[in-house]
């Protein structure tokens, strides 16, 4: 799986990612603000995605859900592409751009063959969230800057969790 420009080598390659299963690894080199992809997948509304969590027993909180728009996911386990091996990070190199209910994936800065291309989930639960929630979602980043967790900082005394981008 890759993503080709009009020319030459492909951007990316999906393999095994040292954060977690697959991930996406820079083939060439990728200059600072550069359009990688759109995040693609069947749309879904938030019930749907709700009612289907509980059977995924074996990876809890593994998900290719992107919020997109109130109410509505983007589902990259259905008809998505690479982009949905985008792994999370707490000093991401990349970032997520919504745009007329569609995501559009860029480069934060230059990114040299090889290295692994991340996102910050920034994930907000509609919850308060507990010891068990809070490891379900531990980040495995292992940057100098790891905040421990892909759950968005706490803004107010009492953490709630809304929809977010999952993966």
């Amino acid at each position: 799986m890759s993503e080709t420009p009009r020319a030459g080598r492909p951007r990316f390659v999906v393999r095994r990612s040292p954060v977690h299963g697959r991930g996406l690894f820079a083939n060439r080199i990728i200059a600072a603000a550069e359009f990688l992809c759109e995040y693609k997948g069947a749309r879904v509304n938030w019930t749907e995605v709700l009612d289907q969590l509980p059977n995924n027993h074996s990876q809890p909180g593994h998900t290719f859900f992107f919020d997109v728009e109130a109410g509505v996911v983007i589902d990259g386990s259905k008809g998505g592409n690479s982009a949905r091996w985008l792994n999370h990070a707490c000093s991401p190199n990349c970032e997520a751009e919504l745009s007329n209910g569609r995501i559009f994936i860029y480069a934060l800065c230059d990114i040299s063959p090889g290295e692994e291309l991340t996102l910050d989930y920034g994930l907000i639960l509609d919850r308060r969230c507990s010891r068990k929630v809070k490891e379900q979602f531990r980040c495995r980043c292992t940057s100098p800057d790891c905040k421990g967790t892909m759950l968005e900082e706490r803004r107010r005394k009492t953490q709630l969790c809304g929809h977010g981008e999952a993966r």
